[in-house]
């Protein structure tokens, strides 16, 4: 169903539809303790115990432990994923979470001490870029328990595809830059300096627990010879609440007006997808692009927190849309 169109932007609204391709639950290497070079795929884990996944740590012979702790497995790419949107489903871990593929961080829950906070009752799912993906793949996940029971606790371990996702040209999803604040959007020539966030996901996951108002997220990536000629579309996702896009400070796309007021006249704006088409003069070959998003987020979780986030040219958008319809 084909929503709003304003300044250049489609949004369109459909629920995630996830199918599962590989079951991940069963034996895990598991050891207490933390050093982040445990999250190497390379590193040897061989020595280290074995623990059934999902199922609390204390149930396994760790009774009582409360602290830092390492999973970690090892799977093969599974068959017929080429140009899926995949994604990595963890249940519900006690009560802190950092999730590793391959080496690169893709996703967290909860905030590790000193700035505590549990997580406990979310669920994971995290979204895996394609570029990450192997023929053998490593999944390392950092685990912090406070108090009771700890660990990868309950829920469907297994690799799923999104059959709702959108094919990338330029998989854009993993880690961007964050800053809180209604202004940030101002200092984005220094985003290098600003806090890394694993889009998409909620902000609320990733260290800003009950944070409402203003932020920005900042990505830049090199223009590639073979897009220049290309009519391109820069997909967000979805966006809790509202959003201003902005391509090497030029706006070229909004949710409707960037004020509070929208998301009380919009109440759905959030559970729209987000898609806005770059103008041809902002694509230079060899030139870097900027992509700053500004959010406003009302109440409850905020930011870029789920969905497929990428450039796609318009034709392949346009043949997407046109196969999904016949399909339905």
């Amino acid at each position: 169903m084909v929503g709003i169109c304003l300044f250049g932007a489609v949004s369109v609204g459909f629920a995630q539809d996830y199918q599962r391709v590989k079951d991940l639950s069963g034996a895990w290497k598991f050891s207490i303790g933390d050093d982040m070079d445990w999250s190497s795929p390379d590193f040897y884990d061989s020595n280290w115990e074995t623990i059934s996944v999902p199922s609390s740590w204390e149930n396994q012979g760790f009774y009582g432990y409360d602290g830092y702790a390492w999973y970690r497995t090892n799977f093969r790419k599974p068959l017929d994923i080429e140009g899926k949107s995949l994604y990595l489903q963890l249940g519900n871990i006690d009560d802190v979470d950092e999730v590793f593929f391959n080496g690169k961080r893709i996703g967290r829950s909860g905030n590790f001490p000193p700035r505590y906070a549990t997580a406990y009752n979310s669920h994971r799912i995290y979204a895996i870029p394609a570029e990450y993906l192997r023929e053998d793949n490593c999944i390392a996940v950092r685990v912090y328990d406070d108090t009771g029971e700890g660990g990868i606790i309950q829920g469907d371990i297994a690799l799923l595809i999104n059959r709702s996702g959108i094919p990338l040209d330029i998989d854009l999803q993993g880690t961007w830059k964050f800053k809180t604040g209604k202004f940030a959007h101002k200092d984005a020539a220094n985003f290098r300096d600003w806090d890394d966030i694993i889009v998409p996901g909620f902000w609320e996951n990733q260290g800003y627990k009950n944070y409402d108002g203003y932020a920005c997220y900042a990505y830049e990536l090199q223009v590639d010879s073979d897009i220049v000629s290309d009519r391109m579309i820069l997909l967000l996702g979805k966006i809790d609440d509202i959003d201003q896009v902005f391509v090497n400070g030029v706006l070229i796309g909004q949710s409707g007006a960037f004020t509070p007021s929208t998301v009380r006249e919009r109440s759905e704006s959030y559970n729209q997808n987000r898609a806005y088409y770059i103008p041809d003069d902002l694509l230079k070959s060899d030139q870097n692009l900027l992509i700053t998003v500004r959010v406003f987020d009302l109440s409850l979780g905020g930011g870029i927190y789920t969905g497929s986030v990428g450039l796609i040219s318009q034709e392949h958008y346009i043949n997407y849309w046109n196969s999904r319809r016949k399909r339905n």
